[in-house]
Parts: structure tokens; sequence; C-alpha cells
């Protein structure tokens, strides 16, 4: 039976993971700041600003992954925030690997998420792929750094990172907080409405990670957005549809998101589409891959 350790495995996209994996026969374990009362699976403390981690979670891993960091646009971006959305993927990721390092024996498959905010908080007709490079922006070098601290385990062990967009889900995330004024008749457009808002279905990513510890094959970065990309307009439409709910609310002014959000309002009111073939030429394939339908599923 093979081992697994997630980091952040008690979040949205961890909980789905270790569901799965435990279905599929593996072992599972996670590394958490709290000791994990009623977790269906072993929890060993770790405390990435202090630098400390029981090493019993490390002990016979086959796969790692590395689940772990602070919201993105839970807060605004103060210097303290800052360093937090760093501390909590880059040095996290350091910790583990000199953890690992310790023990002599290092695990088949180091796996990382990431975000397609990789390449930029920006709206334009250009569809990314896994060839271009990282953004200048702070969250374009959030998650350069992040996927800095993946590679460094690549000399060891099979390096995966999945850059990943708004994942739809009905258990949390970003999809209740949109359907929340929907279902009052109150579906609006964010700014000009006109940016792109990539997306996945949560079973689809699960289900990508699955692939990636199984298939020896998928190396280094890989996005993972469904297919059909949309703009911001039509998904918030595509969303009071499947509620039976009109679209006729105004749009959210971009000043006023700014105005609330600060640094975190680039990640609504901009956006561009992204390129899956490099996955999907690994053999993977889109349960969901229309927004229509993983609505329907999710909201129906």
């Amino acid at each position: 039976m093979e081992a697994v350790l997630i980091t952040g495995g008690s979040g949205l996209i961890g909980t789905a993971l270790t569901q799965q994996l435990l279905h599929q026969g593996f072992a599972v374990r996670h590394l958490s700041r709290h000791a994990g009362r009623n977790a269906p699976v072993p929890v060993f403390r770790w405390d990435v600003a202090k630098g400390t981690l029981d090493p019993r979670a490390v002990e016979g891993v086959d796969h790692i992954v590395h689940l772990s960091g602070a919201g993105i646009a839970d807060k605004r971006w103060t210097p303290t925030r800052r360093k937090e959305l760093h501390t909590s993927r880059v040095d996290a990721a350091d910790l583990l690997r000199h953890e690992v390092e310790l023990t002599g024996t290092w695990p088949k498959t180091f796996i990382s998420a990431s975000g397609v905010n990789y390449y930029g908080t920006v709206t334009g007709a250009r569809i990314f792929s896994e060839r271009d490079p990282p953004a200048g922006d702070f969250i374009g070098g959030l998650c350069q750094a992040w996927e800095n601290a993946a590679d460094r385990w690549a000399p060891h062990c099979r390096v995966v990172i999945l850059r990943t967009p708004v994942v739809l889900s009905n258990r949390g995330g970003a999809l209740p907080k949109m359907a929340a004024p929907a279902r009052w008749g109150l579906a609006a457009p964010l700014g000009s409405g006109k940016q792109w808002l990539p997306w996945v279905h949560l079973d689809d990513l699960v289900h990508a990670y699955l692939h990636a510890v199984r298939d020896a094959r998928i190396h280094g970065a890989c996005n993972i957005a469904a297919p059909e990309q949309v703009r911001n307009h039509d998904f918030m439409r595509a969303v009071a549809k499947t509620l039976n709910r009109p679209f006729i609310a105004p749009r959210v002014p971009a000043f006023l998101l700014r105005a609330v959000l600060d640094g975190p309002a680039g990640l609504v009111l901009e956006g561009s589409r992204v390129s899956s073939e490099k996955l999907v030429q690994a053999g993977f394939r889109f349960n969901h891959p229309h927004l229509a339908e993983a609505l329907k599923s999710l909201l129906g």
C-alpha cells in the first residue's frame, strides 16, 4: 500500500482528495498546524513559522501533495499578509524538503499546487500555456517562488505542479459566494465583465491529482482548467440561469471592488484563458468540460 502525505489536507481540495485516495486504496496522512480530532487519517503537527515538523510524518512516504497555503483573496495584501502567503507556500515546501533530506529516503513524487495567476492578473486574447513566463506582478512572483520551491525537489524525485484556476464546488470556495446574490436575483458581472474566468470542477481537479500520483510520465508544470472558459459576464449569467433567477443586476463597479478588496481585487477584475493541452496529452480527461453541466451538477 503506497502512502501519501498531504499538506493542507483539511481544506476543500485536500478533504476531497483524501476521500478519493482512501477509496483507491492508498494510505493517507496529513500535516497540519493543529491536532486532528476525529480526522479520517493520521494527522501530524508542523509549524512552518517556527520551523518545526513531526519527523514521523515523512517516514515511508511514497508521494507528497503540497496543498498548504493561506487564502490568496481572504485578506488585503498588507506586508504582513504577503509574508504569510509566501511562508505558507514556499517556506513550507522548503521545511518539508529539509526534514525529508534528514531521513535520507526521498518520495517517488512531489506534487505542488500553484495558480494560473502565474501568468499575471491580465485580460487579453492570449491563451497561456506552460511555455509562457511568469508575470512580474505580486501574484505572478508568488506563484513563481512557490513553483521554484517545488522544483528544488527535482534532483531527488519526480515533480509535478498543477496550476489551478477558480475551483467550483458546492462545499466551499468561490462558487457559493458567487451563487448567494444570484439566489436573490442579484447576479451581476464584476467590473467590465469582459475578463476571462478559467475554472475547474472540484472532481476534475481531484482526479488530476490522482492522475499525477499514478502516472510517472507526468513532469513539471501543468495547467488544469476546463476546456470551456468564458468571460465573467457569461459565467454570472450561467449561474443565474442554473438557479432559475433573472440576470438584470447592473455591473459591480471596479472602483468599488478595489476599495473593498485592495490588491486581491485584480484576481476578480482581470483574467485570461489557459490551455490544459499538456495534461490532456498525458492522458487526462475532463468529466466536466462544459460550464452549464458543471453548474447544474453543483447548483441544480
